[in-house]
């Protein structure tokens, strides 16, 4: 039996809630409610998480793409790969975008 297979499946909503502990140092906002995290997908080998950064060349862009695989690969129990989309980020995006005072 592969290891893969001894692991409890884990919802989209249960890796999302586990990305809210990936902060973003300049903004002290976790990924999700700034709506950098686009999508998550479970049925992909490995999982696939898209996303955001907030400008083009956020310098902790590296770092924040690897707290988010990590946390996406400890919260899946599986080896997880993160894509970064060229989609521009905006407020709008943010679960509440008056967090940061633009509305």
């Amino acid at each position: 039996m592969s290891e893969e297979m001894n692991v409890a499946p884990v919802t989209e909503e249960e890796v999302r809630e586990a990305l809210r502990g990936v902060l973003d140092p300049e903004l002290h906002l976790d990924v999700v409610a700034l709506g950098l995290i686009r999508s998550i997908e479970l049925d992909s080998t490995p999982v696939l998480v898209r996303m955001l950064l907030t400008t083009p060349f956020c310098p902790y862009g590296p770092w924040l793409v690897q707290q988010v695989k990590e946390t996406a690969e400890k919260a899946s129990g599986r080896e997880a790969r993160v894509e970064v989309l060229p989609e521009q980020w905006n407020p709008e995006m943010m679960e509440d975008p008056t967090l940061l005072g633009f509305f």
